[in-house]
């Protein structure tokens, strides 16, 4: 059985105690030991001691997925300090938003991000320290030879589980970025349950090519890779080819991304007539909607499952998963763990809906978050009664297994009826000849809104607006068919990989002026 620790920072005591030598992580050649990583995360624990960081400080952290990232994250916990990790894809004004508000006085930056590290200091004062993964730098602490010049023995401070471990920020999709305030019991007591649920074990393989400071990666891989005492591939940054090129190289056997990633791997039909790929024997896949299409067509090119998850920064980050070894219900992102309570509710926020009725996701865990950093307002509506209210609008069916039909504010009212955009896409997804869509809502003088479709083409296929307009005519509820359907040879993507709706929503209306009688 697998000892828990009461502090997130030392994660991996178990294996670091069964098998010091055993590898932890591969970056390009380079392999590290799980004693090598507690070593790593040891200095830099000093490194900030040694810079006056106490207990509660923020430590901001501008990484590209490297391995450095997790001693940051890991030792700067191990004494108590709390991590931000920040999202290298925002723009400057909200990167530098993000560092004032967190109230750090230490920014640490990987090669990559040192131009912009220095940029973001100088924009924000209260920041004192600057270290960078640079040799000799003038205007910083070098990285390497702060850990090298550190010592490797630290003394263990004792934290409260209930104490803030990580505070991620929101994309700021609607608003400021809010921080996140996750704790360290919380953060332990998910990722064992990711843990056993995904049955990840010492023998495991995994590859991160997803963003490190994201959810997707740090939950699905990272974490219970390194409590299970397994091991995993960091790529630094996402490339189908070169990601199929690692499979065999490392022989992974198991890995998460976003659908958008599996998308592009299948279509390398070349790499992957190559390339042994054999070894993967579990997917997840998850942080955005996953088309049943998506599935099956992986399944049959890998020869391997592909789970859907679902998870929220603020809830957990996941209370809902398809269990490995368990039966897979096509189109659904499973059901709650055990120690979740979850359910769905109606718009007064209270009613729970039934069987098959769509409602909005609310959820009670050990792993919720605490709040929202410095945002009573925020917190007070998003967290109540111990309860999170999610605003994803998923359907339950008999057995307990959960749908995603979308977030609360992309539902479209037409004329009174409701259109879940996910429910039309699903439905344009079975036209041979569509490849990848999103649905968003644009005004409409008569109905309020009404629903338009962006389409991506399958590559030896052309069709017309018209005939798709027929198809979800012919086969859909007539008030849900979009009036309008604009071809496209890619969805735009945000900066977690999910299809960037807003930036339709704006291509839409721009161009679109609804016709009434539509």
């Amino acid at each position: 059985m697998t000892t828990l620790p009461a502090s997130l920072g030392y994660l991996f005591d178990g294996p670091l105690a069964a098998h010091p030598a055993g590898i932890a992580l591969i970056q390009d050649d380079r392999q590290v030991s799980y004693e090598e990583l507690d070593d790593r995360c040891n200095r830099l624990a000093n490194v900030l001691r040694t810079l006056g960081t106490h207990t509660g400080d923020r430590v901001a952290l501008l990484f590209d997925n490297d391995l450095r990232f997790l001693d940051c994250c890991f030792g700067a916990m191990r004494i108590g300090a709390v991590p931000v990790p920040l999202n290298i894809r925002m723009g400057d004004e909200a990167l530098a938003f993000v560092v004032r508000d967190c109230e750090a006085q230490v920014l640490i930056a990987s090669a990559g991000q040192s131009a912009r590290a220095r940029h973001l200091v100088s924009r924000v004062p209260r920041v004192r320290h600057l270290v960078v993964d640079e040799p000799s730098p003038r205007d910083a602490i070098a990285y390497e030879a702060a850990l090298s010049d550190a010592s490797s023995q630290l003394r263990r401070e004792r934290i409260d589980p209930d104490s803030v471990c990580m505070q991620p920020y929101t994309s700021g999709s609607t608003g400021k970025p809010k921080g996140v305030l996750l704790t360290h019991h919380g953060q332990v007591w998910n990722t064992d349950v990711m843990r056993r649920a995904f049955e990840i074990t010492e023998r495991e393989r995994g590859l991160v090519a997803v963003p490190l400071y994201h959810k997707n990666a740090l939950i699905g891989t990272v974490k219970p890779f390194l409590l299970a005492g397994g091991s995993f591939v960091i790529l630094d940054g996402f490339d189908p080819v070169r990601v199929i090129e690692a499979i065999e190289r490392h022989r992974v056997s198991y890995m998460t991304g976003v659908p958008a990633m599996f998308k592009r791997m299948l279509a390398e039909r070349a790499a992957l007539d190559r390339h042994d790929v054999s070894s993967v024997r579990y997917v997840v896949c998850g942080s955005a909607e996953v088309p049943a299409e998506l599935v099956a067509e992986f399944e049959r090119v890998f020869g391997a499952p592909m789970a859907e998850s679902y998870g929220l920064t603020e809830g957990g980050p996941v209370p809902l998963v398809n269990r490995r070894g368990a039966p897979l219900r096509r189109g659904s992102c499973g059901t709650a763990f055990a120690g979740c309570n979850v359910k769905l509710v109606a718009e007064d926020g209270v009613t729970e809906v039934g069987v098959d009725q769509p409602g909005e996701l609310v959820t009670r865990n050990p792993g919720l978050a605490a709040g929202y950093w410095k945002r009573p307002d925020a917190t007070a509506q998003r967290f109540r009664d111990g309860w999170l209210h999610t605003g994803d609008l998923m359907r339950r069916d008999a057995s307990g297994y959960y749908y995603f039909l979308g977030r609360r504010d992309d539902m479209i009212n037409v004329g009174g009826e409701n259109v879940y955009p996910k429910e039309v896409e699903d439905l344009l997804l079975r036209h041979p000849r569509v490849r990848d869509v999103c649905v968003v809502p644009i005004p409409h003088d008569v109905k309020g809104h009404v629903p338009v479709a962006f389409v991506v083409e399958t590559e030896s296929e052309t069709c017309r607006e018209d005939d798709l307009k027929a198809f979800t005519l012919a086969h859909g509820a007539p008030y849900a068919h979009p009036r309008r359907v604009f071809f496209l040879a890619a969805l735009p993507l945000g900066g977690t990989g999910k299809v960037d709706r807003a930036a339709l929503i704006r291509r839409a209306t721009e161009r679109i002026v609804p016709d009434p009688a539509s």
